[in-house]
């Protein structure tokens, strides 16, 4: 089997094994004898150490070689992407109290339309229409869950659904998407040097996309005050956002948007930020990471308006747990609640075909 040209490099040859297999899908390095993996969604750990803190050394600098980072005792944790599209985070002493801790979660080839998500059990065929639906018709959509669930991998599969005409300005912490159309300008944050300057921040980015003409934003992730940022985006009038934030339900996913308005410091009332995200949000796809590693989307959920001292919310389409079989396989079923959507009048203005029976109640 031929190595890719990255994987050549002598820093890489410990672990050199575990980037090519194609049924690992993520390297944690935890010290010097202690490696998992993750395969299939299970944990693992390997009979396998590094004979010395060089060796480690070694390969966290032929990781970072060409990203444009920089990590050392002053500033110990970093992220950034390799060439292939795969995550790193790297955490040095102090720290990192039993010694420098490599985390690789390796990019996803073996999803890359929606069928595929279809036929990995992520959603079923509805919700698949749905989705693809929603985008075409520049709804903006949240994608939601806890690390490692998939939002990032459905948010990619779901953008080759942008029109190819379209101007597309992604923002990004740590560049990790891979659009398939040529219009497209990425935008990455980048943390502030030793002296405390100049760093370029989400907002940052936010602030100049606006500039630049796009038909659509697609933001990494949500984290912090930038949430206000994003929502004056959308209800400016560049629709059709796509973005992703860290939650366990719909639910939270709101309230997290509340709080992390509030981080802004903008002194806002909590009815104001209600309606800002009541009227730039329009579905939460929430994601979940089962226990025997099959990932979910556990809830299509449309943001209604601002009610009283809380935010509408309608499940569209849930995932209904029935437990583990004999082989610990967790069984389940996708379900259409029955609720028609208020946003469904938009695909009929942006031209948008959908079955006539895509809400019918299972």
């Amino acid at each position: 089997m031929s190595v890719p040209d990255q994987f050549n490099l002598p820093g890489l040859r410990s672990i050199r094994h575990l980037l090519l297999d194609p049924s690992i899908t993520e390297i944690m390095i935890n010290r010097l004898n202690q490696v998992f993996i993750e395969r299939q969604g299970r944990k693992e750990k390997l009979n396998f150490q590094f004979e010395d803190d060089r060796q480690v050394q070694f390969l966290i600098e032929t990781l970072m070689r060409g990203t444009g980072r920089a990590v050392d005792a002053s500033n110990p944790c970093v992220d950034f992407r390799l060439p292939d599209g795969s995550r790193v985070n790297v955490v040095l002493p102090p720290a990192a109290l039993d010694g420098s801790v490599i985390t690789i979660r390796k990019f996803t080839r073996s999803l890359a339309s929606v069928n595929d998500l279809i036929r990995a059990g992520t959603l079923n065929k509805r919700m698949a229409q749905l989705l693809t639906a929603a985008v075409q018709a520049k709804l903006n959509i949240m994608f939601s869950g806890a690390t490692g669930a998939g939002k990032t991998t459905t948010l990619n599969i779901l953008s080759a659904w942008i029109p190819k005409s379209e101007r597309i300005i992604t923002i990004e912490d740590t560049a990790e998407l891979s659009l398939q159309q040529e219009h497209v300008v990425r935008l990455e944050c980048r943390s502030a040097n030793v002296e405390g300057d100049g760093a370029i921040t989400m907002a940052d980015l936010l602030h100049t996309s606006l500039r630049m003409r796009p038909s659509r934003i697609i933001v990494g992730e949500v984290r912090g005050g930038e949430i206000i940022d994003l929502l004056q985006a959308i209800t400016s009038g560049h629709e059709g956002c796509l973005s992703v934030m860290h939650a366990s339900s719909p639910r939270d996913a709101v309230q997290r948007m509340e709080v992390m308005a509030m981080m802004r410091g903008l002194d806002l009332p909590l009815w104001a930020i209600h309606r800002l995200i009541a009227s730039a949000i329009d579905i939460v796809v929430q994601h979940e990471l089962l226990p025997d590693g099959v990932r979910r989307i556990a809830r299509i959920t449309e943001v209604g308006d601002a009610v009283d001292d809380h935010i509408a919310l309608r499940d569209l389409f849930e995932y209904q747990h029935h437990g583990p079989n004999a082989e610990g396989v967790f069984e389940g079923s996708y379900v259409c609640t029955g609720v028609e959507p208020t946003f469904m009048s938009r695909f009929e203005q942006m031209g948008v075909a959908i079955p006539d029976d895509l809400f019918e109640k299972d």
